[in-house]
């Protein structure tokens, strides 16, 4: 029963832990103070959690948690939720603050799902299998996100073509301005890219636990990082290059024909998501 609610407090740890990082990849590209505070609070909690552990296993041991790898994982992710809070308070680094909790989120969700360190085979088993729902979930949403992305820059071009050519009318009424449907676009752009790279960062764990041997060359893996790189250009162009708005909404639309690529055809060309479907 104890393993059971241990277990249940570390993924309860690394879904809070991916939302915090999500908050600080918001605050990264737009220096929002209140995303960043949410984010801290969020942490903290992660930080509240991991300490409480430690604790208790220290006093369940009787000795420090760093004599297997496992311990050490732990340990090693609560230093860097440690250092990512003192970082934050004192020197406000935003690009060290959101690197250091992608490791860190890295580090957590490998010790969490390793099934190596739970003495219950049944529950090693569940652990993986939560961790794939976990991988497919995030998935999902951030292809979510991609769709809307996609809509939102669609209407823009249509909205431009019907203003460039002059086309009143209550089709021009109904949409909504070009500013509007800009900013809506990158806004799902921006909650879809970090969370497809958590969901990246849980399947590549899975692949490795449950495909032994498994083809980094797989097409469905490439598919993903190709799409992760297509969205993070996209992020780029909008806002370090400032690019004007119709040629985004090109890009978005082009970028969303390897979500549908990636989603129909590699899935059928990977050599193991087939099989755990």
């Amino acid at each position: 029963m104890f393993e059971v609610f241990m277990t249940r407090i570390h993924e309860l740890t690394v879904v809070v832990y991916a939302f915090s990082v999500l908050l600080y990849f918001f605050d990264f590209l737009h220096h929002n103070r209140k995303a960043n505070r949410i984010a801290f609070w969020l942490l903290a909690f992660v930080w509240i959690l991991q300490t409480v552990f430690l604790s208790s296993y220290m006093i369940r041991t009787g000795r420090f948690p760093v004599l297997t790898i496992f311990e050490g994982l732990y340990f090693y992710a609560w230093v860097l939720v440690t250092l990512s809070l003192g970082i934050n308070r004192l020197l406000r680094v935003d690009f060290i603050v959101f690197f250091t909790n992608i490791l860190g989120f890295i580090v957590m969700a490998i010790h969490t799902f390793a099934p190596m360190q739970y003495h219950s085979h049944v529950m090693a088993k569940q652990l993986v299998s939560e961790l794939l729902l976990i991988h497919i979930t995030m998935a999902i949403l951030s292809y979510g996100a991609f769709s809307l992305s996609f809509v939102f820059s669609t209407l823009y071009l249509l909205q431009y073509d019907l203003l460039k050519r002059k086309k009143w009318g209550t089709r021009l009424i109904r949409l909504a301005d070009l500013e509007k449907l800009e900013r809506l676009s990158y806004i799902m752009a921006v909650i879809g890219v970090p969370m497809l790279l958590l969901s990246l960062i849980l399947g590549l764990q899975w692949a490795f636990l449950m495909v032994p041997g498994m083809p980094w060359y797989d097409m469905k893996i490439i598919g993903s990082f190709i799409l992760l790189m297509a969205y993070s250009i996209f992020l780029y162009l909008r806002i370090v290059k400032n690019l004007p708005g119709r040629k985004l909404a090109i890009w978005n639309t082009a970028s969303f024909l390897i979500v549908i690529i990636n989603f129909f055809l590699f899935g059928q060309l990977s050599s193991f998501h087939l099989w755990y479907a």
